[in-house]
């Protein structure tokens, strides 16, 4: 019996990841035609056989839902195309913010769609840095879960700073960032804030010493920017030195960039896991590529290995 053939096919909102995912792995991109009706219905077709093969569909769910809709109708058609193992290579996994009931009358969609995903036809799911960990107990499948803390950690060791303090921005990222710490040799702050509305914050404390230390600001997402702005105003004034931020999925709705710009961040340190658009240098922004990590976490799921080095964040 001859082995399932690997196969990867790009969604629209991610192709120039999926592109340096196959250009890793030395793999040629699965022919798949994507149309609108007038209307703006999505229909999908993947163009060459797919039955029994092991097929792979990268594709971001970050707004417009459509993006979301368009990657379970890539899955169905898969799986009705009698694939032989159909996995979700999501690196931005949308509607994460919302993972629990904490007011009365509200939608779990993080539950949700992990429900609709598994329903639409995948046997496994590939991500990274989900916004709460708890994510992956949602699914009924096999979910692999990345970190970009090696991404980001490489920058550092090659600048090796000396007084570098790691910053949590709340108490649901002490984990990852405590992490890096290991990774870096670093200390460890966390900062207390109060949300009082929906894409705003308030520092309220910073919890340990970043008087003349470099910070290193780390974080799942930023949409806005504006909790994120607010953090490192309040670094400043208690005395911190340069300061980064490593931050995984770059949404930058609205002004971020700009807010982004006019702060008296350093530089952000960002993932392609989401496109953004062109930068220029005073935006303070770089991006560095999560492809190795995904087409690492690709092939070995193909071939059934490990890849609990991939994701392992105590790793030193």
């Amino acid at each position: 019996m001859t082995e399932p053939q690997l196969i990867i096919f790009s969604g629209s909102s991610n192709p120039e990841l999926t592109r340096k995912i196959c250009d890793y792995l030395n793999l040629t991109e699965g022919l798949l035609e994507l149309k609108r009706f007038s209307d703006g219905e999505i229909w999908a077709k993947y163009k060459e056989n797919i039955r029994g093969r092991d097929v792979y569909i990268v594709q971001s769910t970050m707004p417009p839902a459509e993006n979301l809709m368009e990657l379970l109708i890539l899955l169905d058609a898969a799986k009705r195309s009698s694939a032989r193992r159909v996995t979700a290579v999501i690196p931005y996994f949308g509607y994460a913010r919302q993972d629990r009931k904490d007011q009365p009358r509200v939608a779990v969609t993080a539950k949700l769609v992990a429900d609709i995903i598994t329903k639409a036809g995948a046997d496994r799911v590939i991500t990274m840095d989900l916004h709460a960990a708890q994510i992956q107990g949602f699914f009924d499948i096999p979910l692999d879960h990345l970190y970009a803390s090696p991404i980001f950690t490489e920058v550092f060791k090659e600048k090796r700073y000396d007084n570098l303090v790691i910053v949590s921005p709340d108490v649901g990222g002490i984990k990852i960032a405590r992490s890096y710490a290991k990774r870096l040799k670093a200390g460890l702050v966390l900062i207390d804030k109060r949300r009082p509305n929906h894409n705003k914050a308030e520092v309220m404390n910073i919890i340990g010493d970043v008087e003349g230390k470099d910070i290193l600001l780390v974080d799942d997402l930023i949409d806005t920017g504006g909790t994120f702005a607010a953090a490192i105003s309040a670094l400043k004034k208690r005395g911190a030195n340069n300061i980064y931020g490593a931050i995984t999925h770059p949404l930058l709705s609205g002004e971020a960039v700009e807010k982004i710009g006019n702060s008296e961040l350093s530089k952000l340190y960002v993932t392609d896991t989401i496109p953004i658009r062109e930068l220029k240098p005073d935006y303070k922004i770089e991006v560095r590529s999560s492809a190795e990590l995904f087409a690492e976490a690709i092939i070995r799921s193909h071939y059934d290995e490990s890849i609990s080095s991939l994701f392992d964040v105590d790793k030193s």
